[in-house]
């Protein structure tokens, strides 16, 4: 069975890049820090944007999606699931929120690994959830002519138990030594969690929860204010394509993960940049603060984007705001009802 352990990292030359990214991500990180001080009550409305995205963005990127109406109703659980799909999105609700409020009584074994999948797949009638796989599970993909061919092929059923123990004992040694940043530590850790693929479904959902967790304990809180789920959406192609660049030579022992490293430090900080972006807009009401907001937006628009934004203010102030940006000509509206958007003008 392949073997893990991290002490390989203590002494890695890393490029301008990754030192770059770890530079910024310990300097943003002492920004938000101020930050949770100074602006408790608009931090809370990011937090439940976060949720709703998060939610939203992990499982879409597995092709599982209900509307957006159906979306908000589940994550105020002003409703049942109905569907398949709403079934698995009520259940990621429920692993996030764990997450969310518990963290730090939820450490990295097995037993709390299997929880959690437990949870994302309580609402369904699947046998398998909160159980490591019984069948061999392999990493597909599609040429353009629509062959499908494997990728990857991850460990058997009989090796996986006994290596996600060994995993999660080589991550938290070296947490506990202290020689290695975490920032290193958490994407090799989800890389070799997805390279064993340990469940029949939900192994990507689940490495993004707890990609989240290991975040949450190692002291960086970006993910319960900006959805990580949703930055890796928005790369999802970069994002399999660093998977794929650091899987090679995985089951000698030969593999490269720094592709990955790369992607998942970059998006961290990608979030951090966010989070300052909408903390600057989260002053008192006015013109000004919805103007700003607008000026971040490339292409259309709509009013929810906007008040996503502008976190201090009412959905009415902001559709006032707009209506008056409208009248001065610094943007125009477009369509009608829920399909209306706007557009800056002079672009």
């Amino acid at each position: 069975m392949r073997g893990f352990d991290y002490s390989f990292l203590q002494n890695k030359a890393w490029d301008n890049e990754i030192v770059n990214y770890l530079s910024q991500i310990h300097e943003l990180k002492g920004g938000q820090s101020v930050y949770l001080k100074n602006q408790p009550d608009a931090l809370e409305k990011l937090v439940e944007i976060a949720k709703v995205q998060s939610t939203e963005s992990s499982n879409a990127i597995e092709g599982i999606r209900t509307t957006e109406t159906r979306l908000r109703q589940l994550m105020r659980e002003k409703t049942t699931p109905k569907s398949r799909d709403e079934k698995e999105i009520a259940g990621y609700r429920d692993a996030l929120n764990t997450v969310h409020e518990n963290f730090d009584c939820i450490p990295l074994t097995p037993n709390y690994i299997l929880q959690l999948h437990k949870i994302l797949f309580q609402y369904t009638d699947s046998a398998f959830g909160g159980s490591f796989k019984n069948v061999q599970n392999y990493i597909s993909a599609t040429t353009a002519d629509g062959t499908a061919f494997t990728l990857f092929t991850p460990l058997a059923p009989y090796e996986t138990p006994d290596a996600v123990r060994a995993l999660c004992d080589a991550y938290n040694r070296a947490v506990g030594e202290g020689k290695t940043d975490a920032l290193l530590l958490i994407p090799c850790f989800i890389h070799d969690f997805l390279c064993i693929h340990p469940f029949l479904d939900g192994n990507g959902r689940l490495s993004r929860l707890l990609t989240t967790l290991l975040l949450y304990r190692s002291g960086y809180a970006i993910g319960r204010y900006i959805s990580l789920e949703a930055k890796i959406a928005g790369t999802k192609e970069a994002y399999y394509d660093a998977l794929e660049a650091s899987q090679t030579g995985w089951h000698e022992g030969s593999d490269d993960p720094t592709p990955f490293i790369k992607y998942l430090l970059g998006t961290f900080v990608a979030a951090y940049r966010d989070f300052e972006d909408r903390i600057a807009l989260a002053a008192p009401s006015s013109l000004d603060t919805v103007r700003n907001a607008v000026k971040t937006r490339i292409g259309r628009f709509t009013k929810a984007e906007i008040a996503e934004l502008c976190t201090s203010m009412s959905a009415t102030s902001v559709e006032r705001h707009l209506r008056a940006l409208c009248a001065s000509g610094e943007i125009e509206k477009r369509g009608g009802g829920r399909s209306s958007y706007y557009l800056r003008r002079g672009l």
